[in-house]
């Protein structure tokens, strides 16, 4: 599994965290993409599927209160898979703060940023797991 990135956005479309795994984008590059991700991902309706394919990306986005939490991955990734992973970052952070929002990860970026490395260098084992309990499935547009 590859993670590309994470973004952090809340409802007015502002990034309030931003981590890269393994691009090697330029600042500019990065804002054009997130920028073109976070309009996509704020236009979708509660209707519509939490994965879409942006460029060479696979985009996975979850809303908690507030925020989206949405990951960038490759598109041979299981979208339920890396939603699961979400959840698991998201409960991180709960455990951490109480209840995360949005001013915790504004005040705290160390912790989070943290977090997102500690929840995506679990990634490759957990969601080995789950794609094989799980199996793969067909994409949404």
């Amino acid at each position: 599994m590859t993670i590309k990135f994470l973004l952090l956005v809340n409802k007015q479309g502002q990034t309030r965290l931003a981590k890269y795994f393994t691009e090697l984008l330029s600042t500019d590059e990065k804002r054009a993409l997130e920028g073109e991700i976070v309009r996509k991902c704020l236009a979708r309706t509660d209707k519509q599927c939490s994965f879409f394919e942006h460029r060479s990306y696979k985009i996975i986005y979850r809303r908690y209160a507030s925020l989206f939490f949405m990951v960038g991955v490759d598109d041979d990734e299981n979208e339920l898979a890396v939603l699961e992973l979400i959840h698991c970052f998201v409960e991180v952070l709960d455990k951490h703060f109480g209840q995360v929002c949005e001013l915790d990860i504004m005040n705290d970026p160390d912790v989070v940023s943290s977090s997102s490395s500690l929840c995506c260098d679990m990634a490759p084992q957990r969601l080995s797991w789950q794609q094989k309990t799980i199996g793969m499935h067909k994409t949404c547009a």
